[in-house]
């Protein structure tokens, strides 16, 4: 496949981020992602960029944990979250996702979230099949599936 040129995450990436602040809590994320079928929330600090929840992290620290819905957004947050800015090449931000092993890349320009790049969008927006396979591939192997032997 013919890789376009000079592509941007800027140019792939989803720009109607749902967010919440450090005074929402666990269920307040959990009814977001349910009500807009997401995975990802972003945590803002006023304008700021200061990390976010995913699926995952409501399960294995908030529920897991026996934290109630009340739990606040901090509790359950990813802080120093892996981010990159609007310049970042496509094929640069499938590294990134590979080599950490992450699914979602908050673009933040001047400490400000202006969206988020996650593994679909690299093949179905930027038309880079190969990059989002790889990087799908490298996030998802040596894991174990849960139930599997």
């Amino acid at each position: 496949m013919r890789k376009l040129p000079n592509k941007t995450v800027k140019d792939i990436m989803s720009k109607d981020c749902v967010t919440v602040t450090l005074l929402d809590n666990v269920f307040e994320i959990a009814l977001k992602m349910k009500q807009h079928d997401i995975g990802f929330v972003a945590v803002l600090d006023g304008k700021q960029f200061i990390g976010g929840v995913t699926d995952r992290d409501l399960v294995v620290r908030g529920y897991a944990e026996k934290h109630s819905g009340s739990t606040a957004v901090e509790t359950v947050m990813t802080k120093n979250m892996i981010t990159v800015d609007p310049q970042t090449s496509v094929d640069e931000a499938a590294k990134i996702m590979a080599q950490h092993q992450i699914r979602r890349l908050p673009v933040v320009e001047q400490g400000e979230l202006i969206g988020i790049v996650a593994i679909g969008d690299l093949a179905v927006r930027g038309s880079f099949e190969d990059e989002a396979g790889e990087a799908l591939s490298r996030i998802s192997q040596e894991r174990t599936l849960v139930g599997s032997h």
